[in-house]
């Protein structure tokens, strides 16, 4: 236990009247990743692009994009919609998991 929290009095534990928080909607959190893992795609290919010689293995997205190679049009876009597909599946695992523990733990 750090100072701080000896201090304040403030110790991490379970309370019995602890209450759930807000569920996390999957539409939200599924828009939201898609976004993000776009983005970084979109980075990590400008970075390719524009940094040839780094030494960066980018061709590692072909572990979590299917049928990606480094780098034609067909292969960019495909890339693209799976980053976005990535984004949904994690939410759509993730949510239901993270509102099924908060409202069992508020129990």
């Amino acid at each position: 236990m750090s100072q701080t929290q000896s201090m304040s009095g403030y110790q991490p534990s379970l309370r019995s009247d602890a209450r759930p928080t807000a569920p996390i909607s999957p539409v939200i959190l599924g828009l939201s990743l898609s976004v993000f893992f776009v983005i970084s795609y979109l980075i990590c290919i400008a970075g390719y692009l524009l940094f040839p010689a780094w030494p960066v293995q980018h061709a590692a997205l072909s572990i979590f994009l299917p049928g990606f190679e480094l780098l034609s049009w067909r292969s960019y876009f495909l890339g693209l919609a799976e980053s976005f597909v990535w984004g949904w599946y994690v939410a759509l695992v993730f949510a239901p998991l993270y509102n099924f523990f908060n409202r069992r733990v508020a129990r």
